[in-house]
């Protein structure tokens, strides 16, 4: 605890994400599974979590969201969503030129200091595989979100059958022999202090969010670092993803339901006929 998230923030190497990328990486991995397997994959629906989450979230989305657009095609029976590229650039700009308060970080600190969050998290081999000086020299790594893992999945909510990607952060301890055995990834995620009402309730819906993400890859667990409003680390959480909706209702503002949100889109994506 006590690791400063802004340091090493003018070393950045920072993935420029704004070209259009579509669906491609994805679907070359959907290829190269059926050139493996002979089989074809069959789904009513291939897009990447981030539009899936999107579409859950939107019950709820009047908490300070500002809705979204998206793209679909069908081609032989299967509907390919992706998200708007333009109205997502446009609401990055948006998000970006918000006046930051006058003695606080700006915005593209604050999203650093969840890659810097990774960076002091993660290794890149079990602890026993890596070097003292490795682990201890952490706090002055470069930061680099330029290299992402991502999980390809096979899911389905309601009667829809789905092919979903993402961006995982890490493996909680070693990735199983047996392919068909679950894989405990683990997302990390960084979050203001709670001192105040008005911090509970942005929490609960960053938690939606966490929720959400996590739900559509089976990922089971959530590492949550707590900071500082100058971004510096003061404690970790650790929440197992299939509680945290009855935590919210619990033990919150009950400002969501999951099973709101599971059968909202339920609903919505059998309208796709």
């Amino acid at each position: 605890m006590g690791a400063d998230l802004s340091r090493g923030f003018d070393t950045f190497k920072q993935l420029d994400d704004t070209a259009d990328d579509h669906l491609d990486s994805l679907l070359k991995t959907v290829m190269a599974l059926e050139a493996d397997t002979g089989t074809k994959c069959e789904a009513d629906i291939i897009t990447w979590r981030g539009m899936m989450t999107k579409i859950m979230a939107a019950p709820f989305d009047n908490m300070g969201g500002n809705g979204f657009e998206m793209n679909a095609t069908c081609f032989q029976g299967t509907i390919f969503i992706e998200e708007n590229r333009e109205h997502k650039l446009e609401q990055r700009r948006s998000q970006h030129n918000q006046p930051s308060h006058p003695s606080g970080p700006s915005q593209d600190l604050m999203s650093y200091w969840g890659y810097k969050f990774e960076t002091l998290s993660l290794l890149p081999t079990p602890w026993d595989g890596t070097s003292r000086d490795y682990i201890e020299s952490r706090e002055d790594a470069i930061v680099n979100n330029h290299a992402q893992y991502c999980s390809v999945v096979k899911t389905g909510i309601g009667k829809t059958k789905m092919i979903l990607g993402g961006e995982v952060d890490a493996v909680w301890d070693c990735k199983p022999e047996d392919k068909d055995q679950p894989i405990n990834w683990v997302e990390l995620k960084t979050s203001a202090m709670i001192e105040s009402d008005r911090d509970i309730l942005k929490y609960e819906r960053k938690l939606m969010k966490f929720w959400i993400q996590s739900f559509l890859l089976g990922v089971p667990k959530i590492i949550v670092g707590f900071r500082s409003k100058f971004g510096i680390l003061q404690r970790l959480e650790e929440l197992e993803t299939k509680n945290i909706p009855g935590l919210v209702k619990r033990s919150g503002k009950g400002t969501w339901d999951g099973n709101l949100c599971i059968n909202f889109t339920a609903s919505f994506l059998e309208c796709r006929a």
